[in-house]
This record gives structure tokens, sequence and C-alpha cells, in this order.
């Protein structure tokens, strides 16, 4: 749930819930970025990615889509500004190299991490980074959802401005977001957010995911549509504890957390997960998600 499932979504400094950024990278990476592997899948199949695919992964998180997509064969680089997912990809897709800046591909290891590159900053610092490197990108992905929080598509637009220049003219683009909120069965824990974020200090609610949510970023950024798919990413959790830090990991709750308190956002949604869990102890969401697949004109 880059992912939206991850940015800080509150917009004053001085409001940020006070966390362990590095526990929070590590629940993201261990318990919520599994949740997505439908997604990419799906996109992956639908796209033929493979040994001729030249991926770049927007808001890349801990790097699980890209080292799915090295493992075809693919050519990836990775941006993100949060270190401490990024510093989890590194661990993924650049076993043994040094943290920090960015970084080119090494020999393949285990899992066939073919020419993995990954950029902590923005899509001109990816520029930077390829240096001699000319080859235009054939793929472009922000597996990030959107369509959670209200206002979470802002600066989306800047991003794709940012990246677009390096990707070839036809190259694929993909968004994803949230799927329909009565397809979606956590869209009523993420009221939870809206209920106890305070707007008044800049934190932004629960709306429900717009059907042209998409296509109008796509449409701001000057990309045609090319297509759209469904798929049914599950929440699947060991307990009620698992979960909470799961969901706590996206980001999606902080503006929450500073509005009231950490035990207090804890306490209600883990009353909001109740009719989510079985009989063993687990838990399970049933979840639609949809990605649209543009191109670069």
């Amino acid at each position: 749930m880059t992912p939206t499932l991850v940015r800080q979504h509150v917009s004053h400094a001085d409001s940020a819930p006070r966390v362990d950024p590095s526990a929070r990278a590590r629940d993201w990476s261990e318990i919520q970025e599994r949740m997505l592997v439908p997604l990419y899948e799906a996109v992956y199949d639908r796209l033929e990615v493979g040994p001729a695919t030249r991926l770049l992964g927007l808001r890349c998180g801990s790097g699980l889509a890209l080292l799915m997509a090295a493992a075809r064969g693919a050519a990836v680089t990775g941006v993100d500004s949060v270190p401490e997912r990024l510093a989890l990809a590194r661990e993924r897709l650049l076993p043994g190299k040094p943290s920090g800046g960015a970084h080119g591909s090494g020999r393949p290891g285990t899992h066939a991490r073919t020419a993995a590159r990954l950029v902590d900053g923005s899509p001109a610092d990816a520029a930077d980074a390829a240096g001699a490197e000319t080859d235009p990108y054939t793929l472009v992905t922000v597996f990030e959802p959107i369509g959670g929080l209200a206002g979470d598509s802002e600066g989306l637009g800047e991003l794709l401005a940012g990246a677009l220049p390096s990707a070839a003219r036809g190259a694929a683009v993909v968004l994803a977001g949230w799927g329909p909120p009565e397809r979606c069965a956590t869209s009523s824990v993420l009221r939870v957010a809206g209920k106890l974020a305070d707007p008044l200090r800049g934190g932004r609610g629960w709306r429900p995911a717009r059907r042209d949510d998409l296509e109008e970023v796509a449409g701001r950024a000057g990309l045609k549509p090319d297509g759209s798919g469904r798929v049914a990413c599950p929440f699947g959790y060991a307990g009620p504890d698992s979960a909470v830090r799961g969901l706590l990991s996206t980001g999606l709750f902080d503006a929450a957390i500073a509005a009231t308190d950490a035990k207090q956002v804890d306490k209600e949604l883990t009353e909001a997960l109740h009719p989510y869990r079985r009989p063993d102890g687990t838990v399970w969401m049933p979840n639609v998600f949809r990605y649209l697949v543009a191109r670069v004109p």
C-alpha cells in the first residue's frame, strides 16, 4: 500500500511522528511490500519484461519489484529519496557494494541481478549516474499506489517530468492505484487515518480512489493511455500485531499519529482489523489494485 504506500504524508516537518526510520523500512520490506507482488507480476507479464527491458523504477522502495524484473533479465535502475528503504534495496540487488550514493552493476549474483543501479535522489540524479550510458529506458514504473489519501498524487507529475527525458519514444509508463473502495477491504481500515488526522496541522485524510485518478496523472504528464488492468492483491498477515506494523510502515497513518499519538492509532487500527481476523488468528483483507499503462509520445 511507494506502493501511497510509501511517502511521508505529513506536510509540516515539526508535525511528523517520531519513528525509527530503519525499523519502519524493515517492516515495509519484511511485511508489507510483498502484498503487491501480484501487481508487479501482472505488469511484467503484460509488458513482457525480459532481457530487452531497461527499467526505471521511481519510488522503488526496498527494491522487491526491481529484483523481480532483474530476475527476468531486465537492466534495472531504482530511484528513491528514502535512504533507509534504499539501503535495503542495495542489500537485495547489490550485495557486497558499499552503501550511499549511486551504484552500478557488478557481477550478477544468485538472483540474476543484471545491470542494477540504485540512486538516492531524483530521476535527474539517475541520469547523472548513468554517465556515458545513453540507451533510453523502455519502461518506467511508479508502483506506489495513489488513491489512499487526499492529495497523494501531488508531486507525481514532477517526478514523471524528470524521468521522461530519459525514456525512449513509445516507452511504457506504469502507474498504480487503489481499486474501488467496495473491492478493497483495507479501505475501511484506512478510514482510521482520516478520522484521526488533523487537517489544521496539515494532516491528509482517507479518500476513496476515483476511477480516473491514474488517467488524470498521465494526462498532466503528457502521456498517452494504452490500456489498464485490475489485480487482486490481498493483504495477509500472521496476526494483528504484524498487520499493524505492516500498515504503519506505509506512511499512510503518519498524519494520524502526529495528530494524536502512536498508542491511540495502534489501538484504533487493531479494532478496525477485528472483522478481518480469522479463527486461527491471521488477518486477511481482500483488495483490488488498478494499474495504467501509458506511452511516451
